[in-house]
């Protein structure tokens, strides 16, 4: 029979892993994100989704629960008035474990375990990027970069509002797993989420016009400088849209899994182009290179 695995050990004695874990939690609801290992995040978040729940109470034996769990009584005005009225709605869930590697020296596996909803929500973030990604990509392939980086990208929280309310098999302006995402992310938050998940995405279709104008526009200097025969310093000479393995621009085709591979990639004969998934990846550089 198997007796005594309804929690992890963590290869400490009662006293020592019950304190480590509540240190743990008090952490976590202190600054909202901690970095520990994956076994430690998964203990952790089992009990502080229980601390929210006798938060979400807000009576006097809940109170009193609380207070003997947690390490510092600061903590207690932001369980049972900040985190309550966050998550009044949600039934559960409240807590979200990121896998971040492997710690370097015992190889530990390492975890960011996060309060969803927080200010610095991480799948809020990369969902936000992932929207500017795919959005930019389509204007790219319509009007080139220069077009783009004129107008930036018009009404993302129109199309923010609209793939909000569409079902996971309608057609839209993101794929149907980026669409998923924005919904699941922005069920449970405010109408003022949209307009922060806007300005994030705009922010990262910036980022991502930056560098591949800036080499486009060293080429076109270089040329001018060298048909113009000048002495002094030369620019540096880009031929094409230099991408390090596994980088991606907006516009492209292809993997990036193939990309990686580089020269070692195998390229299949005769497959048509239909019957590739299509994705935004950096097959399709000339997008950055042709005349707008």
């Amino acid at each position: 029979m198997k007796h005594g695995v309804a929690f992890r050990g963590l290869s400490r004695t009662s006293s020592h892993r019950m304190l480590m874990l509540r240190n743990l939690v008090t952490s976590l609801f202190e600054h909202e994100q901690i970095k520990t290992t994956l076994p430690k995040a998964k203990e952790a978040a089992r009990l502080a989704e229980k601390m929210i729940t006798l938060g979400k109470k807000s009576d006097l034996p809940a109170y009193r629960r609380a207070n003997a769990f947690l390490l510092k009584p600061t903590v207690l005005f932001r369980l049972f008035d900040v985190f309550a009225k966050r998550y009044a709605e949600r039934p559960g869930g409240y807590t979200r474990i990121h896998k971040f590697g492997h710690r370097q020296g015992d190889n530990a596996p390492h975890a960011i375990l996060e309060l969803v909803d927080n200010p610095r929500d991480l799948r809020f973030g990369m969902t936000a990027r992932a929207v500017a990604f795919e959005l930019l990509g389509k204007r790219v392939q319509h009007g080139g970069p220069q077009d783009v980086a004129r107008s930036g990208i018009p009404n993302v929280e129109e199309v923010i509002e609209r793939e909000r309310e569409l079902g996971p098999d309608a057609r839209g302006d993101l794929r149907p797993k980026t669409r998923w995402y924005l919904q699941k992310v922005l069920r449970f938050r405010s109408e003022d989420a949209i307009n922060d998940m806007a300005a994030i995405a705009q922010d990262h279709a910036d980022t991502l016009l930056a560098q591949p104008l800036a080499e486009q526009i060293s080429k076109e200097k270089a040329e001018k400088k060298e048909e113009k025969g000048r002495d002094g310093p030369s620019y540096p000479r880009v031929d094409g849209l230099r991408l390090k393995a596994g980088q991606t621009v907006p516009g492209g085709w292809g993997s990036t899994l193939r990309r990686s591979q580089g020269a070692l990639a195998k390229v299949p004969l005769g497959r048509p182009r239909w019957f590739e998934s299509r994705k935004l990846g950096v097959d399709r550089t000339d997008v950055w290179t042709r005349p707008s």
